[in-house]
C-alpha cells in the first residue's frame, strides 16, 4: 500500500482524494461509520471552497452574505459582502460528500476501524488496528484533536487547549435575519459566542480557553438569554476541543504527516479549521506525490510547505487574538469601520495577496498571545 490516511474527516478525505487522483493507492480509515455527525460550526468560507476545488452545492444549506459583531450583548456592527461570504453546511452531510469524492477517485474507505498504533521506520509505517495491520510507504494522521496519530508519532508538544459547547435550535426561534452570521465578542475568555443559521435550524455555541470548560454551560445560557432563547430549547448539545498549534510544533516526522485538527491548525482568532484542513491536505498530498515519485525520501517537505503557506496568516491571527484578549473593547472598535469589514471579507475570500504589512507586529503579538495561552491553558 502506498498511503494510509487515518481519519476520514474533511482533511483526511481531501488528502486521500488528491493522492488517489494522482495514481496513489490509498486506504482511508475511520473508527466511525458514515454518515456520522461531528460538532462544528459548519461554515465553508469562500477561500476554503476555492481551495477544495469541488462543487459543494449539494451540501450547502444556506448562504451567508453578512457578518454581525456585538460587544458584550450590546453595541453592534454589521458588514455585508457583495456575494456569498460563507456557505453553511452540516458535518453529517459534508463529510459523507467528501468521502464520496475520495472513493470516486479510487481511495479505499474502511469504516469502523479503530487505529491502535502507528509505528514508523525508514521504509514507511505499520498501522495497527482492531482488525489487524496495514503496511504503507507513508501515513497521514487526520484523526482530529483527540486522535491517536499525534501521540503515536511522538509529535509533541500537544496543541494548546480550547473548548466549545454548542447546540441547535429551530431557525424560526432566532430573531435575526437568516442571511447573516453573528459573533458575540468580549463574552468568553479566549473566544466568543455565535449564532449561525443553517437550513431549518441555527447552530448556537460558545468557544474559549480550556480553563473555561467548567463555565461553558453558563456562557451558553447567557448567550441564549441575550437572544430570547431558552437553553433547554437547544438540541444536540455537545462539547468538543478545538486545538491550536504551538509555535514551532512539527507537522511531519519521517514518512508521516499530520493535517487538519490533528496538527492543531484551527485559526487562532476564529476557531475555523476547515480552510486549514483543506490547505494542509493539499500540501500533504503534494509531499506524498514527491515521495512516491522518488523526488523525496520523507515528508519533511510538507512541514516546510505548510510553514510557508501559513507564515503570514498565523501571526496575524494570533495578533488579532492578542488584542481581543488584552483589549476587547479596542478590538471591537477596530472591527467597526467599513474598511475593517472589507478586510475581513477579503480574508475569508482568500483575496489577501499583497496584504503583508504589519507582519513583524503580528509576530510580536503572536508571542504575547501564546504566552497568555500557556498561562490559561493549564486549567
Amino acid at each position: 500500500m502506498d498511503v494510509v490516511v487515518v481519519g476520514a474527516g474533511p482533511a483526511g478525505s481531501t488528502a486521500a482524494r488528491d493522492i488517489a487522483a494522482s495514481g496513489g493507492r490509498v486506504v482511508l480509515l475511520d473508527r466511525a461509520t458514515f454518515p456520522r455527525d461531528k460538532p462544528c460550526g459548519g461554515g465553508l468560507t469562500r477561500r476554503g471552497v476555492r481551495l477544495l476545488d469541488v462543487d459543494v452545492e449539494p451540501v450547502v444549506e444556506r448562504s451567508v452574505s453578512a457578518v454581525e459583531f456585538r460587544f458584550r450583548f450590546g453595541p453592534r456592527v454589521l458588514h455585508r459582502s457583495d456575494g456569498p461570504m460563507v456557505l453553511m453546511t452540516r458535518r453529517r452531510a459534508l463529510d459523507v460528500f467528501l468521502v464520496e469524492q475520495a472513493t470516486a477517485r479510487g481511495a479505499e474507505l474502511r469504516e469502523g476501524v479503530r487505529v491502535r498504533s502507528v509505528e514508523l521506520d525508514e521504509g514507511g509505517a505499520t498501522i495497527r488496528h482492531d482488525g489487524g495491520a496495514l503496511r504503507a510507504d507513508a501515513v497521514i494522521g487526520a484523526d482530529g484533536a483527540n486522535g491517536v496519530s499525534r501521540r503515536a508519532l511522538g509529535l509533541d508538544p500537544p496543541p494548546l487547549g480550547t473548548v466549545a459547547f454548542e447546540g441547535n435550535v429551530d431557525l424560526d426561534r432566532v430573531r435575526m435575519p437568516h442571511d447573516r452570521m453573528l459573533f458575540e465578542v468580549g463574552t468568553v475568555p479566549g473566544g466568543y459566542g455565535w449564532v449561525f443559521p443553517k437550513g431549518d435550524h441555527a447552530n448556537v455555541g460558545v468557544w474559549g480557553w480550556k480553563g473555561e470548560g467548567p463555565r461553558l454551560r453558563a456562557h451558553l445560557d447567557r448567550l441564549c438569554a441575550a437572544h430570547d432563547l431558552r437553553a433547554d430549547e437547544l438540541s444536540d448539545l455537545r462539547g468538543h476541543h478545538i486545538p491550536l498549534r504551538r509555535a514551532g510544533a512539527p507537522a511531519a516526522r519521517g514518512r508521516a504527516a499530520l493535517i487538519g485538527d490533528a496538527a492543531g491548525l484551527a485559526d487562532a482568532v476564529s476557531g475555523d479549521g476547515l480552510f486549514e484542513s483543506f490547505l494542509s491536505a493539499r500540501l500533504a498530498a503534494d509531499a506524498v506525490g514527491d515521495l512516491l515519485a522518488g523526488r523525496a525520501g520523507d515528508l519533511h517537505g510538507y512541514g516546510r510547505s505548510l510553514g510557508e503557506a501559513l507564515r503570514h496568516h498565523t501571526p496575524m491571527s494570533w495578533g488579532a487574538k492578542a488584542i481581543m484578549e488584552r483589549a476587547p473593547r479596542l478590538s471591537f472598535a477596530m472591527v467597526r469601520p467599513p474598511a475593517a469589514g472589507r478586510a475581513m471579507i477579503r480574508r475569508v475570500s482568500g483575496d489577501t495577496g499583497g496584504h503583508r504589512s504589519g507582519l513583524g507586529v503580528g509576530r510580536a503579538l503572536e508571542r504575547v498571545a501564546r504566552r497568555a495561552a500557556l498561562a490559561t491553558d493549564a486549567g
